[in-house]
Parts: structure tokens; sequence; C-alpha cells
């Protein structure tokens, strides 16, 4: 089976990529920079230029094709390029994919993004499972709550630099998921003839809230977090100022996100029918206390080297 991943050079793309390899999985990979994406032909896939923002670069990369694989996505902030790739460029995908024929087309969408229509990345997002529903391709979407790589930038790096960490009164618990996790359950979906045309929650084996994520960096870390609060109200009131000028667009879009806190409906309060369906056993997930631990212990074994040759670089110039 020769699968085209999009997105590979993401965050969780790079995972799908490897474990497929792994796998036996012929893979070939759409990219823009071949030099960026150099570290996936040295794992053993295949780089075929694409661009989804030029249609006439992707028919090559369907050629000989048994699945698509889509886990990119532009960042939420990114207005500019998100209509462009995120909806026209992935409806053309859809097109392409229908032409070749393929057997499973792999979507990775947001939960619960149906709601959110004010939201352009969310409103993408669902347009696109809707036009993979209406496209007569066998199909499996994803609908993800976010990754714990996401939660290093959030809250790891800020208690390590001791910068403040914005939280609001109001947190929901979320289902984050490892991606090398991620990875493998869609893999594992390709070979399960009763997951086409299906849509599965997935998320990892428990859900958090904010302010356990930060106990737990500070516990790791040995440091005390800055946090500053600030009343959803403040949040929802900046957003309503900021869509009366087109320059604050970006900003707007961002405060947006905002509104899913008060969502009354629970991130990860949706059943896991995937394990159950297909035998997947959530404790041989990675969980995030030992993700965190890993990711402080190589930091600060790093600092703690990089102090001792600073000292000893000191030492030497006093001799």
């Amino acid at each position: 089976m020769t699968l085209l991943v999009i997105g590979a050079t993401g965050t969780l793309g790079r995972q799908i990529v490897r474990k497929a390899l792994e796998d036996g999985f012929q893979v070939r990979c759409l990219v823009r920079n071949r030099k960026k994406a150099n570290f996936l032909r040295e794992l053993g896939a295949q780089l075929v230029y694409g661009d989804l923002t030029m249609p006439e670069t992707l028919p090559l990369s369907f050629k000989g094709v048994t699945a698509v694989i889509d886990a990119s996505t532009t960042r939420a902030d990114d207005i500019n390029n998100l209509q462009e790739t995120d909806l026209v460029g992935k409806l053309i995908l859809i097109r392409l994919a229908k032409i070749a024929k393929i057997k499973r087309f792999i979507f990775f969408s947001i939960l619960n993004a149906e709601k959110y229509p004010f939201i352009p990345l969310m409103k993408m997002k669902t347009e696109i499972e809707d036009a993979l529903k209406d496209s007569d391709i066998p199909y499996t979407i994803f609908r993800l709550a976010g990754f714990y790589q996401a939660l290093i930038s959030q809250y790891a790096i800020p208690v390590l630099d001791k910068q403040p960490i914005w939280i609001t009164s109001e947190s929901l618990p979320v289902a984050y998921i490892d991606t090398q996790d991620a990875a493998n359950i869609a893999l594992k979906t390709l070979l399960i003839d009763n997951t086409k045309n299906k849509t599965f929650f997935l998320g990892g084996p428990r859900s958090w809230v904010s302010s356990e994520i930060i106990g737990l960096c500070e516990k790791l870390s040995g440091q005390t977090a800055k946090l500053n609060l600030i009343p959803m109200s403040i949040l929802k009131l900046a957003r309503q100022f900021t869509s009366l000028f087109e320059w604050s667009s970006n900003i707007n879009e961002r405060l947006a996100f905002v509104e899913i806190l008060e969502e009354d409906q629970n991130f990860s309060s949706e059943t896991l029918t995937l394990y159950k369906n297909f035998d997947i056993d959530q404790n041989n997930f990675v969980t995030l206390e030992v993700y965190l631990q890993e990711y402080f212990e190589k930091i600060l074994k790093t600092l703690k080297d990089l102090n001792y040759e600073k000292v000893s670089k000191q030492r030497d110039l006093t001799i």
C-alpha cells in the first residue's frame, strides 16, 4: 500500500511517516521545500513537490497512491493563507483523490468544529469534512482535542523561563494525546475495513485542566509558575473591540477561540468508541506525566551541562 501524506513535516505528519515506514508502507510525502523535508527522505520516504496553493503541482503526486493521509493545517492566526490552503487547496485534493480512485482518505479535524462557524479554521475543517462525506471516497475523519507537544510552548517553557502564563477562571478538561499514539491509531484504521466512512473522536487516556498541567510542570521543573488570571468577560470584550477594525483581524480570530472555553459540553466527554471497537489498549499510550517528565529531564540536563561549561570557561580565564 502506498500512502500520500500531506503535512508530513509537521508535528503529527512526521510521526505518521515514521510509523508508516516501520509498518512496511510505501510512503510519499507532498512537500514544498525538499531541503526542509530531507529528514523524511533519510527515513525512507519518497518526496514529491506539491503546493496546495498551486493546483497544477498536485496531480502527479497521486500516481500509484492507495490512501491519502491529510495531517496538515494552517495556523489559526495565519488568515492570509487559511482560505487558500485549508479550504480551496484541500477541496482540490479531494477531487483529485476521487479521480485517482483512492481507497481511503484520512482527515484530521478539530473536535466540535461545527459549533464554531465564526472561527475560520473551524468553519473550513467542517466544510472539508462535509466535502469528504459527499465525495463517495472511502474516508475516516479523526476529530482531535489537542496534542501534548503544544503544551510545551504553552506551559512548560514559560514555567522554565519564569514568564507569565495567562489563564482564565473557566477551565474545562481536555483529552490531549501524544502524536505518536495518534499516528499509530490512524495507520491501524487503514487495515480495518469497518472504519470506512466514519468519524471518531481521538484523545488521550486522561483529560486535563490548565491548573493540573501547570502544577505538573512546576513539580517536574522545580519552578513556580507566574500566573495571570484574566476574566472571560474581558477576553470577549477584546474580541468585540478588535472586530471593528480590519487591521486587527488576526487578533480577533485568535480571541475567538476563548469562547470555546465557555462551552458547557466537555471536550473530552465523547465516548472513545474507536478504542473499544478496535481493541486499542489505552494503557499503552504515552501519558502526559511521562511525556513532560522526559522533556524536563532532557532540558534540565542540557541547562546543567551548559552551566558547567560556562563555569569551566570562566575558571580557565582566571588561571
